[in-house]
């Protein structure tokens, strides 16, 4: 949780930085040789200098850790009970413990390609429904992603009371009743007037409560149900499946919003959601089983 915290962070409160540029530069701009200085060019070099910053503490602060080969323990009777259930033969020829991470991985796909589309369209639906300013609904983004940041720290206590799966659950519901509040909004254009606060009630519930503490299960109960297995490769695959994601869906959402609407990409997004949340309740008793 708290390594997701820091990332969580770092992809929705440093639009603040964005915002901030864009607010301070405004039309102005300035040049240093080949160098261009702007509203665009500023967050650009900000970002690359941070990156600068970490590519040296990568250098001079980490070592490489020794691994030494655990002991083998002996088996207790529910982690024998588990590999049985794992090895369990369902659809397709896959065991239960394949189906499980492919699921996993699915859901991965659907939480963050989800947000990936809706960030992609969320600044520009402000300006067009609200009529935000960017350098505004950047803010209020980042703002969200604050409280987004302390959800995360909090998912110890939300942990004793919530088991993985019903988190999932919960936080993939406040998401996705997020997203589809936006559906039956107008905009600015056609002479609708939306109030603000129904824009940071939506950005809270998708950036502040349900993406990070749903997504965030997701990634501890594949985590559980890998166990003591090697991790490297299937963390791997479960990243770069979360990759394609935020590749696929954007591209996905542009289209749909080209042809059609952006209410429809909200629509397409809450049924994506609304899909997951099911498998994931049709699968609650063997995710728990081999999550233990």
């Amino acid at each position: 949780a708290w390594l997701t915290a820091v990332q969580y962070g770092g992809f929705t409160v440093t639009p603040f930085f964005g915002s901030l540029f864009m607010y301070l530069l405004q039309d102005r701009k300035y040049e240093l040789g080949l160098i261009t200085i702007d509203k665009y060019s500023a967050p650009a070099y900000f970002m690359s200098f941070l990156c600068i910053i970490t590519f040296v503490f990568l250098i001079t602060g980490f070592r490489e850790r020794c691994r030494s080969k655990p002991e083998q323990k002996k088996k207790s009777k529910t982690i024998m009970q588990r590999d049985d259930a794992a090895n369990t033969i369902t659809w397709f020829g896959l065991t239960t413990y394949n189906a499980a991470l492919i699921g996993c991985m699915l859901l991965n796909v659907s939480t963050k390609g989800s947000i990936g589309a809706f960030e992609t369209m969320g600044i520009s639906y402000a300006q067009s429904h609200f009529g935000l300013s960017a350098a505004t609904a950047g803010t209020i983004v980042s703002m969200n992603g604050v409280i987004g940041v302390f959800s995360l720290l909090s998912m110890g206590c939300i942990g004793r009371v919530l088991t993985d799966v019903q988190m999932i659950i919960g936080g993939i519901t406040v998401c996705a009743l997020g997203i589809i509040g936006f559906s039956p909004l107008h905009s600015v254009e056609d002479g609708a007037e939306n109030a603000v606060w129904k824009y940071v009630v939506g950005i809270l519930m998708i950036y502040g409560v349900g993406y990070p503490i749903g997504h965030t299960a997701v990634i501890g109960l594949f985590s559980k149900v890998v166990g003591r297995r090697p991790q490297g490769t299937l963390q791997g695959w479960f990243a770069s499946a979360g990759s394609l994601a935020r590749i696929l869906f954007p591209i996905m959402s542009g289209y749909i919003a080209y042809y059609d609407d952006i209410s429809t990409v909200f629509v397409v997004l809450f049924v994506n959601l609304v899909i997951s949340n099911c498998f994931v309740a049709m699968s609650a008793r063997t995710l728990e089983a081999l999550s233990i």
